[in-house]
């Protein structure tokens, strides 16, 4: 089969396949098309995927007439004026495709022209597929750039010093959400050497959290359905909300490092830091909100915007992943390949949807809009809570996802990504 991987659009720095997983490719029988250019903002240079092995093309176009299988970082829904148009009858496309977001026509115009369409994002949260969770990979890269982030800005040290000057107090870190990124977070706050706490909505966090280094906080507001039969959250009602920010904001104010993860994909994300706790924090302090994209969980932060209020700074990136696009790139790549390795079949495609991972995050298929993830909303009561767990981790496919009962770890879950 002929793997096709075209430029990312807009800012995208990462690349769908590396120079590796071109040639683990190339080692099963496929060839491996690659506009050129695509992985120059990830490092990787033309030259070495003609070294891999790799067909190198000027025409973007021809790279979407000739693949089987298109390979995208995002697409369709996920970004700004995604075109349906460019993938060619019977073609199947696989990445973060934004399903929350893809309008209802594109999707019926894809399925017209019979393209099969996977969305990364809606891979299910078991144990075999651990390797294609984009968003878990994502997330992992997330919750350390976000820390990363707060540490440069921050106006003290991180860690704890003795000196003959005097001691120095080590930072204190409030990471609100302890699923793949809150839980990277953690702990890179506490190999920096910060004092961390953190909280997540669901009470058996607390074992999680406390072994990455972090101090649980239990908050007096509970919810008996924090999370679905998957792990995933469920949106709560505003009373909910109220009373867990009110109670939050004491947390907040004792801390020099905020580092916010809830989101609902294809909804708002939940408000958890108000205007009145962001001043309540000390001069100088930091606020990453990694839910921004989804409107963010304080009420100051501006997507991809860096704000200034009260003598705090509050980040709102939606894109963290994309700023360490190397690694980003080579752990994504892996998620895709080894998607595509569960679709072939002695070198063909076979598409079975009674498979739980392809009945999951198939969109499109022979000519019928399928949409898995809007009928598990209706199922649900209308709940959208497919990566984000209210008050614990995720960053959509930026790095949004939630831990829940599947994987309990700081890194991908062995997705290498």
């Amino acid at each position: 089969m002929i793997v096709g991987v075209p430029t990312a659009s807009g800012d995208e720095t990462r690349v769908a396949v590396v120079p590796g997983v071109a040639e683990d490719l190339l080692e099963d029988g496929h060839e491996v098309l690659l506009e050129a250019g695509a992985g120059e903002t990830a490092g990787f240079d033309d030259d070495a995927y003609r070294e891999a092995g790799c067909d190198v093309l000027d025409d973007r176009a021809a790279v979407f007439d000739r693949a089987d299988v298109i390979f995208e970082v995002e697409a369709l829904g996920a970004i700004e004026d995604g075109d349906a148009t460019v993938y060619r009858e019977g073609q199947t496309v696989i990445g973060l495709l934004g399903p929350y977001d893809v309008d209802d026509d594109v999707l019926e115009a894809l399925a017209e022209r019979q393209v099969s369409t996977f969305a990364l994002e809606l891979i299910p949260r078991i144990s075999r597929a651990q390797s294609m969770d984009a968003l878990s990979s994502m997330a992992n890269l997330a919750g350390y750039k976000a820390m990363v982030q707060a540490a440069s800005e921050l106006d003290k040290l991180v860690p704890m010093q003795m000196t003959a000057a005097g001691t120095v107090q080590p930072a204190d870190v409030f990471v609100i959400g302890a699923g793949v990124a809150g839980l990277q977070a953690i702990t890179t706050a506490d190999r920096l050497g910060a004092s961390v706490r953190a909280y997540d909505i669901r009470p058996e966090a607390a074992e999680e959290i406390e072994s990455v280094g972090a101090d649980f906080v239990e908050l007096d507001v509970h919810a008996d359905d924090a999370a679905d039969e998957e792990g995933h959250a469920q949106e709560m009602d505003e009373e909910f909300y109220r009373k867990q920010r009110a109670q939050l904001a004491e947390v907040v104010a004792e801390a020099d490092v905020v580092i916010t993860t809830a989101a609902i994909p294809g909804g708002p994300a939940p408000r958890l830091v108000t205007e009145d706790a962001v001043a309540a924090m000390d001069h100088g302090s930091v606020i990453v909100d990694l839910a921004a994209d989804g409107g963010g969980n304080c009420d100051v932060t501006q997507p991809d915007e860096r704000v200034e209020y009260e003598g705090v700074t509050v980040f709102g990136p939606t894109n963290l992943p994309s700023t360490l696009p190397r690694t980003a790139s080579e752990l994504y790549a892996n998620n895709l390949r080894n998607l595509f390795e569960l679709l072939v079949e002695e070198g063909e495609l076979t598409i079975d949807i009674d498979d739980e991972i392809v009945d999951a995050t198939l969109l499109t298929h022979d000519g019928t809009v399928r949409a898995p993830h809007e009928d598990d909303s209706e199922s649900d009561g209308g709940d959208s809570s497919d990566g984000g767990e209210e008050a614990t981790d995720a960053d959509d496919e930026h790095g949004d996802d939630t831990n829940g009962d599947r994987q309990n770890q700081t890194t991908d879950g062995g997705n290498d990504a």
